[in-house]
């Protein structure tokens, strides 16, 4: 399997998926028809599938002009979402194969920034949408805060190994929040250097590894300390679980940072 960006918009990632000696790809949340044509057809590729995580536009734009332009694509995506395109409604711990591919993976419902949120693990590989970015995580709209909470629970708990891929160059900015966070972080003021310099070359700095998350985006780190300490400065009182102190975090990034 190669994972590849393509780039839309201003900061998305619409991920494309191939396997050697298969013309037969997969393309991850395409916001945008056209870099995804574009990019197929300089390559002589098929597109095969499509997988969705959530019902936004960024996300969704592309689904009608790319099913239009290929034939027979079979798109994956929430149920519980209004996404009209959808050939195949997934739920959470479905398993779902790639046609022309061989590759399968795993659904995991992961709401909260939206109502019906979903992620595709396999292969090493969680495509997560915009629930966890590289050094934060997504803003609760149609979910809800506990939702959120728990969502990055349940991706807390995936192997260290799991390479995130998110669909947002968010990085360098999360990074900054996370310093407001943890001022004193090394690990952190470490990571802002190498996102710079990476950012400051047009090199894309997703993904990162589940492990690198856990010791430096501050929304995995909900039950550290310093963390703890944090969030309860900011929201001026004691907090009594995870879920109140990812939801300080989250309030406090949206009023005081964003």
């Amino acid at each position: 399997m190669n994972i590849e960006p393509i780039h839309a918009f201003d900061d998305n990632y619409i991920w494309l998926i191939t396997c050697q000696g298969s013309p037969s790809c997969a393309v991850v949340d395409p916001g945008d028809e056209e870099p995804v044509i574009e990019v197929l057809d300089q390559r002589g590729l098929r597109l095969a599938s499509i997988l969705i995580t959530h019902k936004h536009y960024d996300h969704t734009g592309g689904v009608a002009g790319l099913i239009k332009h290929y034939q027979n694509v079979i798109v994956f995506g929430p149920g519980n979402e209004s996404i009209s395109q959808i050939s195949c409604s997934v739920a959470d711990q479905q398993k779902i194969s790639l046609p022309g591919m061989n590759l399968d993976f795993e659904v995991l419902s992961i709401p909260g920034h939206t109502e019906g949120h979903v992620a595709y693990l396999g292969n090493g590989v969680l495509f997560c949408g915009d629930t966890v970015f590289a050094g934060g995580c997504g803003r609760v709209f149609s979910g809800t805060f506990e939702q959120m909470s728990a969502s990055l629970e349940r991706i807390r708990k995936l192997p260290p190994e799991t390479q995130l891929y998110c669909a947002h160059e968010y990085t360098l900015a999360n990074l900054g929040f996370g310093l407001w966070v943890e001022p004193e972080s090394e690990l952190l003021q470490r990571r802002k250097q190498v996102v710079e310099a990476a950012v400051a070359q047009g090199i894309p700095t997703v993904p990162s590894s589940l492990q690198e998350e856990l010791v430096t985006n501050p929304f995995l780190r909900v039950e550290q300390p310093n963390v703890i300490a944090a969030a309860e400065q900011w929201a001026g009182k004691p907090l009594k679980n995870n879920a109140d102190v990812f939801t300080a975090l989250r309030q406090w990034k949206d009023r005081d940072y964003d």
